[in-house]
C-alpha cells in the first residue's frame, strides 16, 4: 500500500505539472510564467533525485527525474513562446 501511494502521488505530480505546460503550450502564451520558476524546479529535483538515489527509493528517484525532465520542456518552451510572442509595448512614432 505504501507503494501504491508513492507512485500514485507521483503520477498526480507528474500530470498536474505537464497538464500546465501543455495549457501554456496550447495557448502560445508564457505570460506571467517566469522562466526562473522553470529554473528552481530542475534544481530541486535534481537535487531531491540525487538525494532520493543516495538513501535509494525507487519512487522518488523516477519521480523527480521525470520532473527534471518535465522542468526542461516547460524551460524550453517559456523561452521560446518568449521570444515569439508580441511585444505588448507600443513603439512611440
Amino acid at each position: 500500500m505504501t507503494e501504491i501511494i508513492g507512485w500514485v502521488s507521483s503520477a498526480i505530480l507528474f500530470l498536474t505539472v505537464s497538464r500546465q505546460i501543455y495549457k501554456q503550450w496550447k495557448v502560445g502564451s508564457s505570460e506571467g510564467v517566469s522562466i526562473w520558476l522553470f529554473i528552481g524546479q530542475m534544481a530541486a529535483s535534481l537535487g531531491f533525485a540525487v538525494y532520493s538515489w543516495l538513501v535509494w527509493n525507487p519512487v522518488f528517484i523516477f519521480t523527480n527525474v521525470l520532473m527534471v525532465l518535465n522542468g526542461i520542456v516547460g524551460f524550453f518552451i517559456s523561452l521560446y513562446l518568449k521570444k515569439h510572442e508580441p511585444s505588448t509595448v507600443e513603439s512611440s512614432g
